[in-house]
C-alpha cells in the first residue's frame, strides 16, 4: 500500500535531506586518488551520527555499512573497503539518513581523476538522465511517464537501462510502495497523486543492461564488466508542483566534472 504524506511529513523528510546532502557534501571533499572507500565510510557515518541521526543503510537487511559505494564495473550496493581509488575510476555513493522517524535516500557518480571520455559521457548523461525522470514526475502523470522519460533519452547514447533494481517510495521506511523503474510505457504503471514521495534512481550501463551478484549476496555489477552510473534525488508529488526534497548543493561545491 502507497503511503502518501501529509505536508508536515514532507517537511520532517526535508529535515533528514538536509543532513543527508551535508553528509554527502563532506564525502565529496575526499573523493580523490589514494583514499580508501573505507575512509568515505566513517566521514559520512560520522557526521550523520554527529548530527543525531542515524545511517539508514547501516545494518539494513545485513548491510555492513553507512554507504554503498560501488566503483567502476559495480552498478550498486557495493561494500566499502581497503580499496583504494585510483586516477579514472568512477565511484557511486549511495547514502540514506533516518532522522526523527523519517528516511531520506540519495546518490550520486563520482569521477577520480582523469576519466575517459566516453565514461565521463556516461555520468553526464545518467545525471541528466534523472532530471528527464523528474520532469515527467507530476501529479496526474504515472510511473510509467517517470521510466519511459529516463529510457528513451538514454538509450539513444546505445547505454543499458538496469532493469531488476528500480526507485521506490520512501518515508518511515526506507523502501516503500511504489517501485519506480527506469524503463517504462507512458500512461502505465501506477498514478502519482498529492503526498507522494519517491526516490528516481537511474541505474545506466556503458554497455549491456544485464547485471550479475557477486559473491558476497551484496554487489551487484554489470554483466559484461563496463562501466555503470547512479544518480538519485527524493522528490515530493503535490497538485501544483513536484519538489525536489535531497540536495546534491554540497556535492557540486566541492566537486565539479
Amino acid at each position: 500500500m502507497i503511503q502518501y504524506k501529509s505536508e508536515a511529513e514532507i517537511e520532517a523528510i526535508k529535515e533528514s535531506a538536509l543532513i543527508l546532502a551535508k553528509a554527502h557534501g563532506e564525502v565529496a571533499k575526499n573523493i580523490v586518488p589514494g583514499v580508501k572507500t573505507l575512509t568515505l565510510d566513517k566521514i559520512a557515518e560520522e557526521y550523520i551520527l554527529d548530527h543525531k541521526a542515524s545511517p539508514s543503510f547501516k545494518n539494513y537487511n545485513g548491510f555492513p555499512a553507512s554507504l554503498c559505494i560501488s566503483t567502476n564495473e559495480n552498478v550498486v550496493h557495493g561494500f566499502p573497503s581497503g580499496y583504494e581509488l585510483k586516477d579514472g575510476d568512477i565511484i557511486s555513493i549511495d547514502c540514506g539518513v533516518y532522522f526523527n522517524g523519517f528516511h531520506s535516500d540519495s546518490a550520486y557518480t563520482y569521477p577520480v581523476g582523469n576519466v575517459k571520455e566516453e565514461v565521463l559521457q556516461l555520468l553526464k548523461v545518467t545525471k541528466t538522465s534523472l532530471y528527464k525522470g523528474i520532469e515527467s514526475a507530476v501529479y496526474g502523470n504515472w510511473t510509467g511517464d517517470i521510466g519511459y522519460a529516463v529510457q528513451s533519452y538514454v538509450e539513444e547514447f546505445g547505454y543499458g537501462v538496469v532493469r531488476e533494481l528500480v526507485g521506490h517510495g520512501v518515508g518511515r521506511n526506507l523502501h516503500e510502495e511504489p517501485e519506480i523503474p527506469n524503463y517504462g510505457k507512458r500512461g502505465k504503471g501506477k498514478k502519482l497523486k498529492e503526498g507522494l514521495v519517491i526516490a528516481i534512481e537511474p541505474m545506466i550501463n556503458l554497455g549491456t543492461k544485464n547485471i550479475v551478484q557477486e559473491s558476497d549476496g551484496w554487489t551487484i555489477r554489470t554483466a559484461d564488466k563496463r562501466p555503470s552510473a547512479h544518480f538519485e534525488h527524493m522528490v515530493a508529488i503535490f497538485e501544483d508542483r513536484t519538489e525536489i526534497l535531497t540536495s546534491h548543493q554540497y556535492i557540486e561545491e566541492n566537486y565539479k566534472f
